[in-house]
């Protein structure tokens, strides 16, 4: 692996990831906002014994990050939209955005890409959804959908220019590295979600 641009989209993405099937995923997220992904950050799949325990506790599990996020902070987490993705043509369903999670004291704790197939929601959730006042696990759990997070992979990311400017904005100090996720959701036994969670520096925001 070689920190040195080559030439393309596609060595681009070879330098922003190593190689498995979760950096893959996470940059094929990324690349929906950041046509360069390392502007956004690198990343390394790791295996939960190389997480920090505190944050393997938010990562590490099949459940909304929502839920771990509100547990963590003691409150209620709220939501920012730093971005909303157009739908590709034929893919008006397909809703993708970039966000940010706030704690009850207003600081950044997590950053996030989704995607969501919104033709395998009720409209009344879909609705919810677009409308980006309610952070999407609360909407799912809200819901009277059967939904599963699955295929979770953990990701040691190293954060670019962008990613630090968003995490410095909530005032807290970025380490040089940071941990993520990958993820699915199964919405009424169909693959609808796809999810990068990347916790927030661990310090009282």
């Amino acid at each position: 692996m070689t920190g040195r641009d080559v030439g393309g989209p596609h060595s681009r993405m070879a330098v922003a990831g190593q190689g498995s099937d979760a950096c893959t995923r996470a940059i094929r997220l990324v690349t929906l906002f950041h046509p360069d992904p390392v502007v956004f950050g690198t990343f390394r799949e790791v295996k939960a014994a190389d997480v920090p325990h505190q944050v393997r506790s938010l990562l590490d599990h099949e459940s909304h990050m929502t839920v771990a996020m509100e547990g963590f902070h003691g409150g209620p987490v709220t939501l920012k939209v730093v971005a909303v993705a157009p739908p590709a043509a034929g893919t008006a369903d397909r809703y993708a955005r970039e966000i940010l999670l706030l704690s009850p004291r207003g600081g950044v704790v997590q950053h996030g890409i989704v995607t969501v197939d919104l033709s395998a929601l009720d409209p009344a959730s879909a609705a919810t959804i677009r409308a980006a006042h309610t952070p999407l696990g609360r909407v799912l759990l809200g819901s009277s959908l059967l939904c599963r997070v699955q295929n979770v992979r953990l990701l040691e990311v190293r954060p670019g220019p962008h990613l630090c400017g968003l995490f410095a904005s909530g005032g807290a100090p970025l380490d040089a590295r940071l941990y993520g996720r990958v993820a699915e959701i199964v919405l009424q036994g169909r693959t609808a979600v796809d999810l990068l969670e990347i916790a927030g520096p661990l310090v009282a925001v």
